[in-house]
């Protein structure tokens, strides 16, 4: 899916929480010893693991102690972004795993499968389409709701109960009081998941990203190219595999490596990628996704050994940080497990919003003596003044604009609308 402004692949928890806790230990995990392998040396087992079936891509080093180091290749019959990783212990030389993983963060299946529903609810393209939908529906929704709050705030006696759910009301009162307060408290998150979650989205996020390339507020990558500089570069693709046409010797990763800690990368969790052409640099790329972020990138010169380009995240224009410090809040890599806690709860606090609200309706849903919650009462935009009538109409062309999805389901709740007044004007003159 689309994303504007950071590597999403990077985004996708590959090594946090289940996957780094219990179901992946014995792959992401080594005993830790004193002298180490070379990183080259672990690039020639794991060339011997697989053979001439698959074609080196990247190498993940061991990130700290204790950890293994992840050698990627590209192999026929994987999909979109996958890759094929073998898990190699830094001391030993010992295979610990080989897995299908996705993009250059290097999700594990599990996590991939969490992901994977999370965007899609398991019906691929459709189910990206309701995803979509439903981001680009909830900030409008959560919006009026304020509006609401505020409106019924003002005018309320006791206005405690709009903060903190009432204890004394009961049936539909207590639901409501549980609704107004509830939605208030994540009004703001909600709002946040909502403009995050349609940067993955396939029409809205492109437009997104349209607009920032034409703003100039595009995540700047670095250039490998040997004679180039640098620029913005696709910031969705995966990491990408190195073609046929380049030998490439396993004993320069270490030389690239220790030349890219004397430039700008001072982290242990980065990505080197070795030249998919004879006209092209090394790539190592800092890939710690937590606070503040280290994203620092250099492209090294096989052969010399020179930096030819670089990328520092503080240097990030503050669009493009923004970008990406909001995209790893809502993907819970910012600050950990706080990070996730709170999100978690925040989904939560949506889910109980969406429960309450057909709760309420259920209890006061229209009967054969009651109509409750009817639209208000045909003919009101013909009292209102024309410029508030322009001012939605334009309101809502460009948000149908901006976020297609939202502005085809608008139109048809409209022609809907003009239908259903028609039948009834019919009706009460007949």
């Amino acid at each position: 899916m689309y994303e504007a402004g950071v590597d999403v692949d990077a985004l996708r928890l590959g090594e946090h929480g289940v996957e780094r806790g219990g179901v992946y230990a014995r792959q992401l995990h080594a005993p830790v010893t004193d002298a180490p392998l070379t990183l080259g040396q672990q690039v020639e087992i794991a060339e011997a693991h697989v053979g001439i079936a698959a074609t080196l891509s990247a190498v993940r080093p061991a990130p700290e102690p204790g950890d293994t180091t992840r050698v990627m290749f590209a192999q026929d019959g994987l999909g979109e972004s996958e890759s094929r990783a073998v898990f190699v212990d830094p001391g030993t030389g010992e295979i610990r795993g080989d897995e299908t993983v996705y993009g250059t963060s290097g999700s594990l299946p599990l996590r991939t499968a969490i992901s994977n529903f999370h965007r899609s609810l398991g019906l691929g393209d459709p189910g990206r389409m309701y995803s979509e939908l439903a981001a680009s529906w909830l900030g409008i929704v959560v919006i009026a709701g304020v509006a609401l709050w505020i409106i019924r705030i003002r005018t309320a006696r006791t206005k405690k109960d709009f903060v903190r759910p009432s204890r004394k009301h009961t049936g539909y009162r207590r639901f409501f009081s549980w609704h107004t307060s509830l939605g208030i408290w994540i009004a703001l998150g909600a709002v946040f998941l909502s403009a995050t979650g349609i940067t993955w989205s396939t029409f809205g996020g492109q437009n997104v990203t349209d607009l920032r390339a034409a703003l100039a507020w595009t995540t700047p990558a670095v250039s490998t190219s040997l004679g180039g500089a640098t620029g913005p570069g696709d910031e969705h693709a995966g990491h990408g595999a190195a073609s046929g046409a380049v030998n490439v010797d396993p004993a320069t990763f270490d030389a690239v490596l220790a030349e890219a800690e004397r430039v700008n990368i001072d982290t242990g969790l980065v990505q080197i990628t070795p030249p998919a052409a004879a006209d092209q640099a090394w790539k190592v790329q800092e890939i710690d996704r937590g606070f503040p972020g280290h994203l620092d990138a250099v492209a090294i010169d096989g052969t010399t050994l020179k930096p030819v380009d670089r990328v520092d995240f503080a240097d990030f224009s503050l669009p493009a940080k923004l970008a990406s410090w909001g995209v790893s809040i809502h993907m819970g890599t910012m600050f950990g497990l706080a990070n996730q806690i709170v999100m978690f709860l925040l989904a939560m606090g949506i889910a109980g919003m969406v429960v309450l609200g057909y709760v309420m309706w259920v209890k006061r849903r229209p009967t054969k003596t009651a109509r409750v919650g009817m639209p208000p009462r045909r003919g009101v935009l013909d009292g209102a003044p024309w410029w508030g009538v322009a001012a939605v109409v334009a309101g809502g062309v460009l948000l149908g604009l901006a976020l297609p999805l939202l502005g085809w389901t608008l139109a048809a709740f409209v022609v809907v609308d003009v239908i259903v007044d028609a039948v009834q004007r019919r009706r009460a003159a007949a």
